[in-house]
């Protein structure tokens, strides 16, 4: 399929005018001879046919997928084209007679035309062999370049093609995210798609325990300049899993085919990070090997805030005023060895592992004034030193047997662990900053689970496509917590108060599903599929069981669209399912900053989500446009809660609750103007208004919390490309108030711009980039409300930095035809880290249970 979609995409960057070529349309799963976007349909018809034989003239053997493209003599247009199959034979049938030539492309090979083809009626032309020459110079040099392969629109997803980004370098995941069009990535990481967080984020279609933690800290450990693309799922089919309610987001890295030995290095070094990554491939007939590794450190990142807030219990105000100065450093480890090998012509086999570590460190120093009505205030210091430490290990073995183009069976396997360790010890000072007491927050996690999943898909005829499989998920939660105090000096002792506790949390899902595609002869694709899951689970604390029962869901799925002179309309309606995550099950009491706690809800039950939307792409000569309405409606919402604590005067207790019910409407909008093949430009906005609305238990008495709004955000992105290997780019994003249950959250802005030199005939570069260079800091401003508090809490975040990277390549490669490898187990499942309406902790808000 890698392989089919790639020679249709080449097809239609060959048939269709530059313009129109920039932006291929939505495609189906057949290999029609009149591709979508391509002129195929004015094609006169008639009775004769054209065929031959596409060979490796170095090898002799047949090349797969090569594509061939047939224009009229007379006229100059693109009148048909189609795909050679697996031995390199191809076939033009219901031609009408005239004179044409035809041109032959296949990525790794030299292109070839063959003129003055002379067909008269009913003749059936046959050209024999036909030799493409290797093209040996690198793979950039052979693919479609410039602006064609930025966006991409399929019946059920977007995909942006991120390969060629600048200012990226040196960076991570979070810094390609940004420019992606639907998706909207905020200071700490955390990613909304259509305003929900209520994602699910792949890697080259896997999971990873890392990521059901912490989307933010995950996509950290993903180097930029090795991402390839990002699709945008807005609208899975039953063959995903039912999780994601707002969608799910699959980062696609750099693979290649290539013969011989490579080496990548990428270095880079700033006021904020830097970064060393080194990638390798080795590849020799049927066997390859890949080995990478990525370290990242961070660095001098401030961050100060303030904190007022009004808490009445009992009918006693108590009024919080905070102040506090922090900082943060991190390195970030992502290690891979990965094995392929083809056992047969039709069969292979994949393994890998991969190792990712995250250690984060934070410190804050509080300063915290209480004034309670009737009593003197209380002046204390507060010092507090944050550890988010963890190890993830993913391992798979995948199988695929192909039986023919687009017919094919795999069987996939993946296990993965995540250990966790999110501790934090507290000095505590008095008015006088004299040290009176410590305290210390111990928190252990492991989330493992194990996957095992098979697939079947067949083509039937030309045009549809049947596909059905199933999978079984075994997940394991454990998380223990303890927390201890001390005095000045001495040893720590359990606090009697918070006794230590731990959470079991067994979750295994039995999923099966079918799927149907069909493509009309008129360009019209509808893809409907059916999924069932059923969850089971045993849930347990120290206190006794968790009363959450077993559960099953039924996800339907319908896709549909229609291209016609350019344009692109698409339908779509899927229902989701999202499953509550560590971070919202953990029921660790958090209190790095006792006015502002933080607890999880083991009792949490899955939510639910139907989506709709309808689509509109157009292109305009240069300019592709593009815009989709949705709507989406959640019941058992999932979102954070807050309340006056009984204990603690003047603290805030966060938690997570099934609300009840949360509503969006609205519009993504994006266009990309390619001013010249040099340079493009575009823009980006997303606008939706959101409802929120359920019943939750405040001290004993139910109450109607409800909120609405609407949420705005947009960008501006523009790079061009230069002689003499020169390149620049520049992309900015402001993101406005984002609704939340109980109030607003504050918006923010981010921009960055960047130089790129290549020399060595491309083999390294060095590039320069800075980010928010024109002011030294900004405010992010919050406000939360209740009838029993009021919060308002102002974060400055100093985040101005510049970076140098430099990148070289070591190793001569040779191209060889890609081959369809092993399908992957893709787990779209659990709510992460910033799900719900959740945002930047406030004033010493610690280290977030995960």
């Amino acid at each position: 399929m890698i392989k089919l979609l790639l020679s249709s995409f080449i097809i239609l960057a060959t048939l269709v005018s530059p313009a129109i070529a920039q932006f291929p349309g939505a495609g189906g799963t057949s290999q029609p001879k009149a591709l979508p976007g391509t002129a195929g349909d004015q094609t006169p018809k008639g009775n004769s046919k054209l065929s031959g034989s596409i060979v490796d003239s170095s090898s002799a053997k047949g090349i797969e997928f090569a594509s061939i493209a047939l224009y009229s003599k007379t006229s100059g247009q693109a009148v048909d084209g189609t795909v050679a199959d697996e031995k390199g034979k191809f076939t033009l049938s219901k031609l009408a007679a005239g004179e044409y030539k035809v041109l032959i492309s296949f990525i790794g090979f030299v292109n070839k035309t063959i003129d003055n083809i002379t067909i008269g009626k009913g003749q059936e032309l046959d050209l024999g062999v036909i030799n493409l020459s290797s093209n040996t110079k690198t793979l950039n040099e052979v693919t479609v370049t410039g602006q064609a392969a930025l966006i991409e629109e399929k019946v059920d997803r977007l995909v942006y093609n991120a390969e060629k980004d600048i200012t990226a370098k040196g960076g991570d995941a979070t810094d390609i995210l940004r420019k992606v069009p639907l998706l909207t990535v905020d200071l700490d990481g955390n990613v909304s798609l259509r305003g929900s967080q209520n994602i699910r984020v792949l890697v080259n279609n896997k999971p990873s325990t890392i990521i059901a933690n912490s989307v933010a800290d995950a996509l950290k450990q993903i180097p930029a300049d090795q991402i390839k693309s990002v699709e945008v799922i807005t609208s899975p089919s039953a063959k995903y899993d039912a999780e994601g309610s707002g969608g799910i987001i699959n980062i696609i890295t750099k693979k290649n085919s290539l013969q011989g030995l490579n080496l990548n290095v990428d270095s880079g070094i700033g006021n904020r990070g830097s970064i060393l990554s080194l990638n390798g491939g080795y590849r020799k007939g049927k066997a390859g090997f890949t080995i990478g590794g990525f370290g990242r450190g961070m660095y001098n990142t401030i961050t100060k805030t303030t904190l007022e807030q009004t808490s009445i219990v009992n009918d006693v105000s108590t009024v919080t005023r905070q102040t506090g100065d922090g900082s943060s450093r991190g390195l970030f480890g992502n290690y891979n060895l990965g094995f392929d090998y083809d056992l047969a012509k039709n069969q292979s086999i994949t393994a890998g592992v991969r190792y990712g570590v995250r250690n984060f460190r934070s410190q804050q120093d509080l300063i915290t004034r209480i004034m309670k009505t009737g009593e003197t205030d209380f002046n204390s210091a507060r010092n507090v030193d944050a550890k988010n430490l963890s190890g993830t290990i993913d391992a798979n073995i995948d199988y695929l047997h192909t039986f023919k183009p687009q017919q094919e069976w795999s069987i996939s396997t993946l296990y993965s662990r995540n250990d966790l360790t999110n501790d934090f010890d507290a000095d505590i000072l008095n008015g006088g900053n004299e040290l009176i007491s410590r305290q210390r927050n111990l928190n252990k996690s492991i989330n493992q689970e194990f996957t095992l999943q098979s697939d079947y898909q067949t083509p039937i005829k030309k045009n549809q496509m049947l596909e059905f499989g199933g999978k079984a998920i075994f997940r394991e939660v454990t998380s223990a917590y303890n927390f201890l105090i001390a005095e000045p000096t001495g040893d720590f002792r359990p606090e009697l108060d918070q006794p230590a506790g731990d959470l079991t949390y067994h979750q295994n899902i039995a999923a099966g599903y079918t799927s149907y595609t069909y493509t009309t002869k008129k360009r019209y694709t509808f893809k409907g599929g059916l999924r069932y899951e059923h969850t089971f689970i045993d849930a347990s604390t120290n206190e006794g069981t968790v009363g959450v029962g077993n559960y099953g869901v039924l996800v339907p799925s319908v896709n549909a669209s229609k291209t016609f002179k350019g344009t692109t309309l698409k339908l779509g309606y899927n229902r989701r399912i999202q499953r509550p995550g560590l971070q919202q099950l953990n029921p660790n009491f958090n209190s790095a900053n006792p006015q502002n706690i933080t607890i999880g809800n083991p009792e949490l039950r899955p939510e639910l989500t139907n989506n709709f939307e309808l689509g509109v792409s157009k292109n305009i000569k240069k300019t592709f446009i593009n815009a989709t309405f949705f709507g989406r409606v959640t019941n058992n919402a999932i979102t954070q809660v807050r309340q006056p604590s009984d204990t603690l005067a003047g603290s805030i207790i966060t938690t997570y609750e099934n609300i009840g019910k949360q509503h969006a409407y609205g519009v993504n909008l994006f266009a990309n103007v390619a001013a010249t093949s040099k340079i493009s430009f575009g823009i980006f906005s997303n606008i939706f208004y959101t409802t929120l609305t359920g019943q939750t238990l405040e001290k004993g008495v139910s109450r109607t919390l409800d909120n609405s709004g609407f949420v705005v955000s947009g960008g501006l992105f523009s790079q061009a490309t230069f002689k003499n290997g020169w390149g620049a780019q520049a992309f900015g994003f402001m993101q406005g108030n984002q609704v939340q249950l109980q109030g607003h959250q504050g918006g923010f802005g981010f921009y960055t711009v960047g130089v790129k030199k290549e020399f060595a005939d491309k083999k390294a570069s060095l590039g320069l980039a800075a980010e928010n260079f024109l002011s030294r800091r900004f405010k992010m401003h919050t406000e939360l409300t209740s009838p029993d508090f009021n919060q308002v809490n102002d974060i400055f975040m100093y985040n101005r930095g510049v970076r140098l990277t430099f990148t070289y390549k070591i190793g001569k490669m040779t191209m060889d035809a890609p081959k369809r490898k092993a399908k992957s187990v893709n787990n779209d499942d659990v709510k992460s880290e910033g799900g719900g309406q959740s945002g930047p902790a406030p004033a010493g808000g610690g280290n977030a249970p995960r």
